[in-house]
């Protein structure tokens, strides 16, 4: 009798026992070995097809124009993962090589009627699902800026007190780093932080578009 045993794939759990455990005919055995085939392709059909994809999640991307230059939105499908001027420090920093081109994602839509209404000074619409990606102490760092009012100003000591107030130890210079690695610009407002003597400095687009977004929420630009 045949002594081969049926092999398990590498994704699949379904192993047969070897041929001879089973006084089948010929015919038998070739419909077991085409069933676990088909098992096998299922589960590669099922697990291992993603599209384009890094990290568990498919990328999307699409480019706008605005007051402040051409801009870089992306997203994971369902919430603005990511949005950088043209140019700018750390640009598309947490984007994916492989992002796909997708300008009709409704994130998108909702991101520049807010973009709009924000350039033209009309009342503000509720902001988009935001998922910026980074540790844990950006993520506080990034909510915290998110609390900060159109129009007014903090300093990057005001949010590492803050911090710490909540139970997360933080130097204003690790503060500074994460606010300038934020990966979505305006919306997540990182250019209301200024320095302890009220200078315009860490700004990843730069000082003078901190300036004009400044301006434009009508604060004092700073020094």
């Amino acid at each position: 009798p045949c002594r081969i045993a049926l092999p398990r794939c590498w994704n699949c759990p379904h192993r047969l026992p070897a041929a001879s455990e089973y006084p089948l005919s010929f015919v038998n055995r070739l419909l077991r070995i085409w069933y676990h085939d088909f098992l096998s392709l299922a589960s590669v059909g099922a697990n291992c097809y993603t599209g384009s994809q890094k990290g568990g999640a498919v990328m999307y991307v699409t480019k706008i124009s605005s007051p402040v230059g051409n801009l870089l939105l992306a997203s994971d499908g369902q919430a603005l993962t990511g949005l950088w001027l043209e140019g700018q420090k750390y640009f598309a920093a947490t984007l994916d090589d492989n992002a796909a081109e997708r300008s009709e994602l409704p994130v998108f839509r909702q991101t520049t009627e807010w973009l709009d209404a924000y350039f033209e000074k009309s009342p503000l619409p509720a902001l988009p699902p935001l998922a910026p990606r980074g540790s844990a102490f950006r993520q506080a760092v990034w909510k915290l800026l998110l609390e900060i009012p159109y129009g007014q100003t903090t300093t990057y000591g005001e949010l590492a007190r803050g911090l710490r107030e909540n139970g997360v130890s933080a130097a204003p210079q690790a503060v500074g780093g994460a606010v300038g690695h934020n990966p979505i610009s305006i919306l997540i407002p990182c250019h209301r932080v200024l320095g302890a003597d009220g200078s315009l400095t860490g700004y990843a687009g730069g000082v003078e578009t901190k300036r004009f977004l400044l301006t434009l929420e009508g604060t004092d630009a700073g020094k």
